[in-house]
C-alpha cells in the first residue's frame, strides 16, 4: 500500500506529464521546430501603400511624409511630398515603428503612456495618431506612419487609405 506522500507525488508527476503533452511542441522532442516561417511585406506592396497614403492626403490638400516599415520596424519605403516639412521624415518613421511594435493603431494609444518613466518615454516611440499596423491573413507584416496633417486623425485616415490600396492582396494572402 502506498503512503499518502507517495500517492501525492505520483499524482503530481502524472498530472504534469498530461499537461506537458497537451501543449503543442512540448509533448515530443522530435516535433521541435527549428525554423519559423515569417510572412514579409514586399517592397512593391510597401511602395503602393506609401503612394496610396500620399495620394489620399493630396486630395485634401495636405502634404505629408509617410514611412512603411517591415514587421521588425525597419523602414522599407519613405516618401515626402514636395512641400511636406522635413520633420515628417522622422515623425512618420517613429509612428510606423511604434505601431508595428505594439501592433495597434496609435490613435487607440495616445493617452496610454503619459506617466514619467513609462514605456512612452522610450526614445523612438511616438504615441500620436497616424501610425497603424499592416496585417496579412491575420499576421502582422509591417506598419505605416504618416506625419504632416493638421491632426493625427487626418494622418491616420491617409495611412488607412494607403493600406486600402492593397487591401484585397493583404486579405487574400496565403501564409
Amino acid at each position: 500500500m502506498k503512503r499518502p506522500m507517495q500517492r501525492t507525488l505520483t499524482s503530481a508527476v502524472l498530472i504534469s506529464g498530461i499537461c506537458l503533452m497537451s501543449v503543442p511542441g512540448l509533448a515530443q522532442a522530435d516535433e521541435l521546430q527549428a525554423v519559423v516561417k515569417i510572412p514579409r511585406l514586399t517592397l512593391e506592396a510597401a511602395g503602393k501603400i506609401a503612394h496610396g497614403a500620399v495620394e489620399a492626403c493630396r486630395k485634401q490638400g495636405i502634404q505629408i511624409g509617410v514611412t512603411v516599415v517591415d514587421r521588425s520596424g525597419d523602414p522599407m519605403v519613405f516618401l515626402r511630398d514636395t512641400l511636406a516639412p522635413r520633420i515628417t521624415i522622422e515623425v512618420s518613421r517613429q509612428k510606423a515603428f511604434t505601431a508595428v511594435n505594439f501592433n495597434a493603431a496609435l490613435s487607440t494609444m495616445e493617452n496610454r503612456f503619459t506617466q514619467p518613466f513609462s514605456v512612452g518615454k522610450v526614445d523612438g516611440l511616438v504615441f500620436s495618431a497616424g501610425g497603424i499596423p499592416i496585417q496579412a491573413a491575420g499576421n502582422i507584416v509591417g506598419a505605416v506612419g504618416v506625419s504632416g496633417a493638421s491632426t493625427g486623425e487626418q494622418d491616420e485616415a491617409c495611412a488607412r487609405e494607403g493600406i486600402k490600396s492593397i487591401l484585397f492582396e493583404l486579405e487574400s494572402a496565403s501564409i
